[in-house]
């Protein structure tokens, strides 16, 4: 992964386009170009880590192009959990909760995203107070389609068992 500035990056990360994104929609404009100007901005290729397992969970990514895969560590296991796409955020759990990352990230092309650390976080909270709340909004609102997801592979891993 290589940090680049937001005048060299080739995608379109102007207000209109990330507001179609779930994170970013119902955002001040001003609050983006502020999240944007903030933020470090990482481009990965195809392949590269973004995070790793055990690593420290100080900052979240949300993805700006592209798509990348979260493999779940647990007990010695490892599980590709979901696919995380364009306007979406990941790590946001892990900088909350204040633990380690439970899990990898992968480039499964070449992407763009956006680092958010907990200071910046925290700086959005007292200069965009009602843009932070929409943001959490969004973030929580990403965070429950995600829990429904999984549960609902657990379900149904549940039924091949039973049925086996």
């Amino acid at each position: 992964m290589k940090t680049v500035l937001s005048q060299q990056t080739q995608y379109d990360i102007s207000p209109s386009h990330l507001k179609q994104g779930s994170i970013f929609g119902a955002l001040s404009d001003s609050a983006i170009y502020f999240l944007l100007e903030s933020g470090v901005l990482h481009e990965a290729k195809k392949g590269d880590e973004v995070f790793a397992y055990g690593s420290k969970g100080g900052s979240f990514y949300a993805v700006l192009h592209g798509n990348l895969d979260f493999y779940k560590h647990h007990d010695e296991k490892i599980t590709r959990t979901r696919t995380i796409q364009f306007g979406e955020a990941i790590g946001f759990v892990s900088m909350i909760a204040l633990h380690e990352r439970v899990g990898s990230l992968y480039a499964l092309e070449e992407c763009l995203l956006l680092e958010i650390s907990s200071l910046l976080f925290s700086d959005l909270h007292d200069q965009y107070a009602f843009d932070f709340g929409i943001l959490l909004m969004n973030l929580s609102r990403d965070m429950a389609r995600t829990i429904r997801v999984l549960s609902d592979d657990l379900v149904d891993n549940d039924q091949l068992l039973k049925e086996e």
